[in-house]
């Protein structure tokens, strides 16, 4: 047998069934968090020699303006939606948005959602970025959340997902605490770096929006029925071991009038269920840090 690359070492290997139980507040049993991507794209971005921005040639009028319905149109329908049945969003941001798009960002925090950084563009990447680059990214982040929301950024999700062998070194040295780049598991879990304290944030890329329209070509209601069936599922296993579920949206996508009803109804579902613990990523993690990372981290 060839020996094949070696484990990266990112975090230890813990079988689902052996961990110790998560207790969320309230005796609930699954933790939902909402992650709207807040973004911004550019119409004619320059070339990044490791991926492309557009799938078409620069510039991108339909691309750019099919993304910039979130910021004109959708942002208020989806946003409407979540509050009204109190759930709060965890803004997954391209901090670009707050020069661009002022009114989108203060808006999400007038109604007191949390913010961490999706990068500046969505169309800027971290590939190639040597250290000097990937440092100045998260410090603008830092920055740049700071003067717009008062809000001190704790988590990073990496411009369209993409990153460097560093990244989760840098933002855990700039006491960022969460990262949401890691889809391996439905539990938060200590992640290693060189210093400072780190978690996995559960993301999804099953549930995301983007996956579900763009990917796997769901209908509104198919959709909203893999939502429900993603929490009733994570809710009766969180019974027995305290599980997480995200929902990372995208405006653009969920916002739109075809859409936004069946979602709505996800959110009725989950609001009446009992078993949610409905919370903001930064609310987990403080959660999470309190009461199960040392012995996780420990290995216990």
């Amino acid at each position: 047998m060839q020996e094949g690359q070696a484990d990266p070492g990112l975090y230890d290997f813990a079988r689902y069934r052996e961990r110790p139980r998560i207790s969320w507040p309230g005796g609930k049993t699954v933790a939902v968090w909402v992650a709207p991507n807040l973004e911004y794209y550019e119409i004619d971005p320059p070339a990044n020699p490791h991926r492309k921005s557009w799938t078409k040639p620069h510039p991108d009028v339909v691309g750019y303006a099919h993304r910039d319905h979130s910021n004109r149109v959708s942002h208020w329908r989806m946003a409407d939606a979540m509050s009204k049945h109190g759930f709060p969003g965890s803004v997954s941001l391209s901090i670009g948005l707050c020069q661009h798009h002022p009114a989108v960002v203060a808006d999400a925090n007038e109604r007191g959602w949390e913010f961490f950084s999706h990068g500046v563009y969505n169309t800027r990447y971290t590939y190639g970025m040597d250290e000097a680059q990937e440092r100045a990214l998260i410090e603008d982040s830092i920055h740049t959340v700071r003067e717009a929301t008062g809000q001190t950024i704790r988590g990073w999700l990496a411009p369209a997902l993409t990153h460097t062998p560093r990244t989760l070194d840098l933002i855990a040295e700039y006491g960022l605490d969460y990262t949401c780049d890691l889809y391996h598991d439905d539990q938060p879990g200590p992640v290693k770096v060189k210093s400072g304290k780190l978690i996995s944030m559960p993301y999804s890329l099953e549930v995301n929006d983007h996956y579900g329209f763009f990917v796997y070509n769901m209908s509104p209601r198919d959709y909203a029925d893999t939502l429900i069936r993603q929490y009733e599922r994570l809710a009766e296993e969180g019974a027995q071991s305290g599980t997480v579920m995200c929902i990372p949206l995208h405006a653009y996508l969920i916002g739109q009038p075809h859409r936004i009803g069946p979602f709505e109804e996800v959110l009725r579902h989950i609001a009446a269920d009992g078993r949610a613990w409905i919370a903001r990523a930064g609310e987990i993690a403080d959660h999470y840090y309190a009461h199960h990372y040392a012995e996780a981290a420990h290995g216990a």
